[in-house]
């Protein structure tokens, strides 16, 4: 698709792309999670939302639920994040997407000026400081930046140190693994016969979105607002491919806890 190869290098474009596939192929899973991840990279928070509710719908998924938990943060609604977050049973996600929702929550928190429970958000056992994962240095970042929050600077000089050297242990990591890279070709393909390929997929439900997801909410500065209701929740955990293979970990020397 288009706009994943210019969301990058030029987001606004890569948004109109998805924008315009949402619009010809609504009922893909895949075109409302682009046309949501791309709107979330502008700012565009009720865009992202909505796209994102549809994408659950379809999908039947819950792993981009962190990404929607945030969009209720730029939309100046923390306790609505909070919320959100709290509707489905963490331990049934995938392990990235349980470090997104912790960091994504304790963010939520520092919103709401709770620092104490924010830092507590985050105390979860992925926070490992003897092994990184590809999601560590982000969990170390939010843990060192909340430790400061409260005033505890010596505390998060050692997280801020554990999240350079869980970097470097995973640029290594990649390194190691570079000879299983492979390239891939696309081929561009005319437009009549894009066309004709989407004329088989049907849009009528395109924009059948809840009442309450018409519903657009002024945000706070620099957002954009459109929500609808959270009622299906308990649908089921998706997977969340990271850049790291869980289960073959690199050690980071020195980073263990005191």
């Amino acid at each position: 698709m288009t706009a994943a190869l210019l969301v990058d290098s030029d987001p606004e474009l890569a948004n109109q792309h998805a924008l315009s596939a949402a619009r010809r192929a609504g009922r893909v899973a895949v075109v409302r999670e682009t046309a949501a991840i791309t709107a979330y990279r502008l700012g565009d928070f009720a865009t992202a939302l909505r796209e994102l509710r549809t994408y659950r719908r379809i999908s039947g998924r819950n792993d981009q639920l962190p990404m929607m938990v945030d969009c209720e943060r730029g939309l100046g609604r923390p306790e609505r994040a909070l919320e959100l977050g709290r509707s489905v049973d963490r331990a049934a996600l995938e392990t990235p997407v349980q470090v997104e929702l912790a960091i994504a929550m304790s963010g939520a928190r520092l919103d709401l000026g709770n620092s104490t429970a924010a830092l507590g958000e985050l105390e979860i056992p992925q926070l490992d400081p003897s092994t990184a994962y590809s999601w560590s240095p982000a969990l170390y970042s939010a843990y060192a930046a909340t430790l400061e929050e409260l005033g505890r600077q010596d505390e998060a000089d050692e997280w801020w140190a554990r999240v350079d050297r869980a970097a470097e242990a995973l640029a290594e990591a990649a390194e190691d693994d570079a000879w299983e890279t492979v390239d891939v070709v696309e081929e561009a393909l005319e437009d009549d016969e894009f066309d004709n390929g989407l004329d088989d997929v049907d849009d009528s439900g395109d924009d059948e979105l809840d009442a309450d997801e018409l519903d657009a909410d002024e945000p706070a500065a620099g957002h954009v607002s459109e929500l609808g209701d959270d009622d299906e929740l308990d649908a089921a955990p998706g997977d969340e491919p990271g850049e790291i293979d869980d289960d073959n970990p690199r050690d980071v020397d020195g980073s263990a806890a005191d």
